[in-house]
């Protein structure tokens, strides 16, 4: 009879957590055939050094194990400190962030959002493609930084200007931090994944990527359809109206 107690199934359920969350972080960063090949080579380490007992091949594979673990962390050191940054920007991770230090994190008004919400609306009619990327909890300096810095006010007229057709800003996103303009002409990570919509483009690929890899928030307008839609958290959420981009962009960014 097996004897198994509270802290077995823990134990058993934080693996399997640890797997799936791992898998499908691997996943979204197109590594799942190497996430694959390491979790079969692990089995295989516990087949021979745990279960067969082979010792010598135990002690190969145990020091493999050891240089692997190295050589991984150096091969996905970019992977590695985005999980990292996701882990230290979670909610409740960061409201506990909050609390310890006593920073009170400035909330979004109406005031700062429905000028987004307008110039949205306008240039959806007009059929004036736009890219809006609203930063949260993960720093967005390495994003900021392939743009032109603006520094001002969130203001319709100005979005409205940075996006016009002619405007040599328009192709790139325009970030804003911290309730103000802070670059435009931004060039995001662009998502591969195969279950993009064809229909949508290149500004919906890369506000999907910028979204699996941080925790923004990135407001698209079609320029084929005109259609405003949101990607946040890896996923789209299309066809919305002004009411609803208001709630959404209200709820999501306090």
């Amino acid at each position: 009879m097996f004897n198994i107690e509270i802290k077995d199934i823990i134990d058993i359920l934080s693996v399997a957590l640890l797997l799936y969350y791992g898998y499908k972080f691997m996943k979204e960063s197109g590594s799942v055939k190497i996430f694959t090949g390491v979790l079969i080579f692990i089995l295989l380490w516990l087949l021979v050094a745990q279960v067969l007992e082979m010792r010598l091949l135990g002690a190969i594979f145990d020091q493999l194990v050891k240089v692997g673990v190295i050589a991984l962390i150096i091969l996905f050191q970019d992977d590695v400190r985005h999980f990292l940054q996701v882990l230290g920007s979670h909610e409740k991770v960061s409201r506990l962030f909050h609390l310890l230090t006593g920073n009170k994190h400035s909330k979004v008004e109406r005031s700062d959002i429905m000028p987004v919400v307008m110039a949205c609306m306008n240039m959806s009619r007009q059929k004036v493609g736009a890219l809006i990327v609203f930063e949260r909890a993960i720093p967005l300096n390495d994003i900021i930084h392939t743009g032109d810095t603006i520094d001002a006010n969130i203001n319709q007229r100005l979005i409205e200007n940075i996006f016009f057709k002619n405007s040599p800003l328009h192709d790139g996103a325009m970030v804003v931090c911290h309730k103000r303009i802070t670059a435009a002409g931004c060039i995001l990570p662009v998502s591969h994944s195969l279950d993009i919509p064809k229909k949508l483009g290149l500004r919906h690929r890369a506000a999907l990527g910028v979204s699996q890899q941080t925790d923004a928030l990135a407001v698209i307008v079609s320029e084929e359809t005109g259609g405003i839609s949101i990607a946040f958290r890896g996923e789209f959420h299309l066809k919305l109206s002004a009411e609803e981009l208001e709630s959404f962009l209200t709820r999501e960014l306090n």
